[in-house]
């Protein structure tokens, strides 16, 4: 691993105090001396945050239990409501073990959950895309106010030549969620960079940059762009070199290659997908790597991910972020373009990369989180958030499609936000 690049705790971050920082990490690493936290094992140490009862945190086990049972009783039955899941949640460096329920897939006769099942994050894996690129911001390689055309040269097509890379982190783009032909693609199991190269050439702004926010996945495609042009490798290497293997995650990755299949969570899919050879549960779909959507992880390994960034970007450590980073990723940058109407702005707030809360409206990830409480969704039936107040955070990962029923997610947010006192 590059010292210069995932900076030790022990030598970063002098703002924060050891005190504080103990409290960040969970005092994994710091138990030990400066010297320990040099040593190449430091990062061996944050592959999983340490376990603690629920009240040991500040988290009232009887109410967490209502999460807990909801789940339970959705995934009960020959036919359940939601097939399988797990619930994690965590708070100042320690979490409450994971919570497994149901089975591994939608078929019937799948076996039961395993303990060390890697779910299909969907739209989750965005926000980690993101990460990535800005380490680069941070490297001084890449600008966030630079047009896009300055790394994508042929991306000027369509009339895209005023997009900033910027406008790509925040949904602002104009870009399509998805290709016109994505299903044709994904049917000739077209592979990941076929995809990427269409989504700077082909695709066609539906709005002005910066004047609306529109959801768009080909606007993360282009950032995976940027980051193998910058870095010069692919976004699956740089991901696994960058992130996953500082941080020591083992059961996380960009695709699923390398992985034994039978730990993957089999997922409900869309109707188009539906006896296809090109399904999110196909070899394919799940080898392939998508930035927008195709990441794995376990429950666990995910959790490291969440307190990196309520942690100003250091975990067991390893700091992998500077604090200045996560708070731009994590604060409303909305605000930051004039021609965006103030109703979106305020209603609808976008981090970098990562989404915040939408309290009031359907997008809402519970009735009881405010608007800096930050995270994202995947179609795959997951939802994560964090809460800088509380200093805690949950992650809800299923393999029930979130479109047909949204608002079991924010029923088991409602009560995983009530169990914190």
């Amino acid at each position: 691993m590059d010292t210069q690049t995932h900076t030790r705790v022990a030598n970063s971050a002098p703002e924060l105090s050891r005190r504080a920082l103990f409290r960040a990490v969970g005092g994994v690493a710091l138990a030990g001396t400066s010297a320990h936290l040099g040593s190449a094992s430091a990062s061996a140490a944050s592959a999983h945050l340490p376990h603690a009862e629920p009240v040991d945190i500040g988290i009232d086990p009887k109410r967490l239990q209502v999460a807990f049972d909801l789940l339970d009783k959705w995934t009960a039955g020959r036919e359940p409501l939601v097939p399988g899941g797990s619930i994690l949640v965590g708070r100042r460096g320690k979490i409450v073990p994971p919570h497994f329920s149901g089975r591994q897939g939608p078929e019937a006769g799948a076996p039961p959950i395993r303990k060390d099942a890697m779910f299909l994050l969907a739209s989750i894996t965005k926000p980690v895309v993101y990460n990535a690129a800005m380490l680069l911001v941070e490297r001084g390689e890449l600008n966030l106010t630079d047009p896009v055309i300055r790394y994508v040269p042929e991306f000027k097509a369509n009339g895209k030549e005023s997009t900033l890379v910027g406008h790509l982190f925040t949904h602002t783009s104009g870009l399509p969620d998805m290709l016109p032909n994505n299903a044709e693609l994904r049917k000739k199991h077209a592979p990941l960079q076929t995809i990427l190269d269409a989504a700077s050439k082909e695709t066609t702004p539906l709005f002005k940059p910066g004047t609306k926010l529109s959801y768009q996945s080909m606007g993360t495609a282009v950032v995976a762009e940027i980051i193998q042009r910058l870095s010069k490798k692919p976004i699956v290497e740089f991901l696994k070199k960058e992130i996953f293997e500082p941080l020591g995650l083992k059961s996380t990755s960009l695709g699923s290659k390398g992985f034994d299949r039978d730990r993957l969570v089999r997922v409900q899919v869309p109707d188009y997908q539906v006896n296809t050879d090109f399904s999110w549960n196909s070899k394919y779909w799940q080898e392939l790597g998508a930035p927008w959507g195709g990441m794995f992880s376990s429950p666990e390994d995910f959790a490291v991910i969440c307190q990196l960034m309520l942690s100003g970007g250091a975990v067991g450590g390893v700091r992998l972020l500077a604090p200045a980073t996560v708070r731009m990723m994590t604060t409303n940058r909305l605000d930051d373009y004039p021609d965006l109407p103030e109703p979106v702005r305020r209603t609808q707030p976008w981090g970098l990369g990562w989404r915040l809360n939408h309290p009031g409206t359907p997008g809402s990830w519970s009735d009881l989180l405010d608007r800096n409480v930050f995270g994202h969704t995947g179609a795959t039936g997951t939802t994560v958030w964090m809460d800088p107040k509380t200093e805690g955070f949950c992650i809800l990962l299923t393999n029930a499609i979130r479109e047909k029923a949204p608002w079991r997610l924010v029923h088991l947010s409602n009560a995983v936000a009530a169990a914190f006192v």
